[in-house]
């Protein structure tokens, strides 16, 4: 099985464009920081908690021109659900790292030998890593954009933040909210094309987050290494689900078709496809069917379906379906909606036990289609997955909890769920990344406070201790110390 490089968000519109401009104003920009930084390396708590305020303010200020922008970008997007993720959810992480923050900030003491170093104080102090990158996808414009800049002002950072083009109106709106809420030398955004996106990984940087797929991210990561900036990549992948027998029923059902209805598929913790038994994938498509007759009639034709966001996207996914049936493999339309070309909104698609060689099963999918793939128990389906290159979620349906704690014993991905799907990356105390072909790197919480962070490690030297031996000439003080701990040691 080949799990190949996934199309899903990605910053280069297509096109060329004149970005002299914008490429000038990154550079001052970034120069502007850099300079700030320098004048106020590490500030106190109480400018993050101001920051942090005013990041939760203009988020929530902002909600309807939220809905707004989202909507003109991909012609039809939930309003409800713009405002629990894209608002919210920001908002949420602001609230959540401001009131840990103390916590997060105090030092962290480490033991010391007093043997050697008598009374002296040990910490790992968190200090502000300086001026960091931010380059977020389309997919969720302001929650994978402000929400991980929660985290860098949580940790005393100043950002710059270059959102997609193909979302022209929220990064436009994006643009407007930052400049209201902060001072440019403390966050910035910057927008711009292709050449513009070329330019941004390839300044020095104190570090580099990248959200998209893992194509575009190893060009992010070959040109942050030429200065060495250190990075986090979000990179998705292809997220199954594993479905064991005890669990083939309308509530995994609804966990993972409901998930798949998120956006229109367009999210990197989306299932990607489903492993089910074999004697059952009739049963489970039945199911799939009874869930979109019963729960989301029509769904493809409701407000609630979100678009697609370009033309070229939509063919792209009309084209993987159009693959599976020229090689005659089963394709079940369960939703009865056809694909709307104006609003570009896609109905869910299943595709029943592809070949392992279509483009489906190769590519992330980021869209309305659901491989399901037959399994002869639950070691046949995790052979299958670890097979493939590490995802960035798993999602494993057991009732059995000694076969869910087996599946997650020997998986590895970059986070997982029991019993339900996408969770992982929507609670705000839990460090969220990748591993291996979905990225590395964790944002979130403590996790994204201490990402980007330098834990730097401070000896401050107490009284009796025994430093002075490691000092030349070196004599019957050290003779001493060395047979002590020998000795001590048992050693001849």
């Amino acid at each position: 099985m080949s799990h190949t490089t996934p199309v899903g968000p990605d910053h280069s519109p297509g096109r060329t464009s004149d970005d002299a401009e914008a490429i000038v104003a990154l550079r001052t920009a970034f120069a502007a920081q850099r300079a700030a930084a320098r004048r106020d390396p590490a500030p106190g708590p109480d400018r993050r908690r101001q920051d942090l305020a005013a990041l939760a303010g203009v988020i929530t200020a902002y909600r309807r021109r939220i809905r707004e922008a989202l909507s003109a970008d991909f012609a039809v997007h939930p309003e409800g659900f713009a405002d629990l993720v894209e608002v919210l959810g920001v908002a949420g992480r602001a609230a959540f790292a401001a009131e840990h923050l103390e916590e997060w900030m105090a030092p962290e003491p480490r033991p010391a030998g007093p043997g050697l170093l008598g009374t002296a104080r040990i910490d790992v102090v968190h200090q502000p890593k300086g001026v960091i990158g931010l380059i977020s996808p389309w997919n969720f414009p302001f929650d994978l954009s402000l929400g991980p800049l929660a985290d860098m002002l949580a940790a005393g950072n100043r950002v710059i933040v270059k959102p997609s083009e193909y979302t022209p109106a929220c990064s436009a709106l994006l643009r407007e909210m930052v400049a209201e809420a902060f001072d440019p030398e403390r966050v910035t955004v910057v927008t711009g094309g292709l050449e513009l996106a070329r330019e941004f990984p390839t300044l020095p940087w104190d570090h580099l987050l990248y959200t998209g797929n893992p194509e575009v991210g190893r060009l992010v990561a070959r040109a942050a290494a030429e200065n060495l900036v250190p990075t986090t990549l979000e990179l998705g992948g292809k997220c199954p689900a594993i479905v064991h027998g005890d669990s083939v029923t309308a509530e995994t059902v609804a966990q993972i078709v409901g998930t798949k209805l998120v956006k229109n598929g367009q999210m990197c913790v989306s299932v990607d496809y489903c492993l089910v038994p074999r004697q059952d994938t009739a049963r489970f498509v039945d199911l799939v069917r009874a869930h979109m007759r019963e729960r989301v009639p029509g769904f493809a034709a409701s407000s609630d379906c979100t678009g697609i966001i370009t033309e070229r996207h939509l063919k792209r996914l009309q084209g993987l379906l159009e693959e599976a049936r020229a090689r005659g493999v089963e394709v079940v339309e369960v939703d009865g909606s056809g694909t709307d070309a104006a609003t570009r909104r896609m109905p869910l698609t299943l595709v029943v036990d592809p070949p392992d060689d279509l483009a489906l099963m190769r590519e992330e999918i980021f869209g309305p289609i659901l491989p399901v793939k037959s399994h002869d128990g639950i070691e046949d389906a995790v052979s299958y997955v670890n097979r493939g290159e590490r995802p960035l979620g798993l999602y494993v349906f057991a009732q059995d909890g000694e076969v869910a704690e087996r599946v997650l014993a020997t998986t590895v991905s970059g986070g997982a769920c029991v019993n339900t799907c996408a969770v992982q990356s929507a609670v705000p105390a839990l460090g969220f990344g990748g591993i291996g072909h979905s990225g590395h790197g964790r944002h979130h919480g403590v996790d994204g406070f201490r990402e980007f962070s330098n834990p730097r490690g401070v000896v401050r030297r107490g009284r009796d201790d025994l430093i002075d031996v490691m000092f030349p000439p070196y004599g019957d003080a050290l003779d001493g110390v060395v047979g002590s701990v020998l000795g001590a040691a048992g050693a001849e």
